[in-house]
């Protein structure tokens, strides 16, 4: 399985200053060296701030990725290129789901390629048969 786009973002922060609020109401600030898959965070130079308000410093700190309540990234990290759209697809092409077939349906309206009702009928057989004058032994009613 192939992991989404937030972890790959998190990878790309590996080596960055980055914040990390842990779901007691810790938050942890500085410099992340690793990330793991599953959001485990190694993290360096740390200057921690606990629930009560009292700050302190730390050299290393291990989070575990189920205790995090959220990260804060640097800005940078939003022109990474998996944020691109794969192939170079623009706005207004079809993608995925109902929007995409409603957007696809509309577009094919109103162009005139539409051959309904213009004398050729879902039944070409019925207008052999009127040209035929009248109807076809064994086929006419009662």
């Amino acid at each position: 399985m192939s992991i989404g786009v937030p972890i790959k973002v998190l990878h790309e922060a590996e080596g960055h200053i980055i914040t990390c609020e842990t779901n007691t109401g810790e938050v942890y600030r500085g410099k992340l060296i690793e990330a793991e898959d599953n959001m485990n965070c190694q993290m360096q130079n740390i200057t921690v701030t606990y629930r009560d308000g009292q700050v302190g410093q730390l050299e290393n700190v291990y989070i575990r990725g189920s205790k995090i309540r959220f990260l804060i990234l640097p800005d940078m990290l939003k022109n990474a290129p998996m944020f691109k759209r794969p192939g170079g697809k623009g706005s207004g092409t079809a993608g995925r789901g109902k929007s995409a077939i409603l957007r696809a349906q509309a577009r094919g309206r109103g162009r005139g390629q539409n051959q309904r009702g213009k004398g050729t009928g879902s039944a070409p057989w019925l207008n052999q048969q009127n040209q035929l004058g009248g109807s076809q032994p064994g086929r006419g009613r009662g």
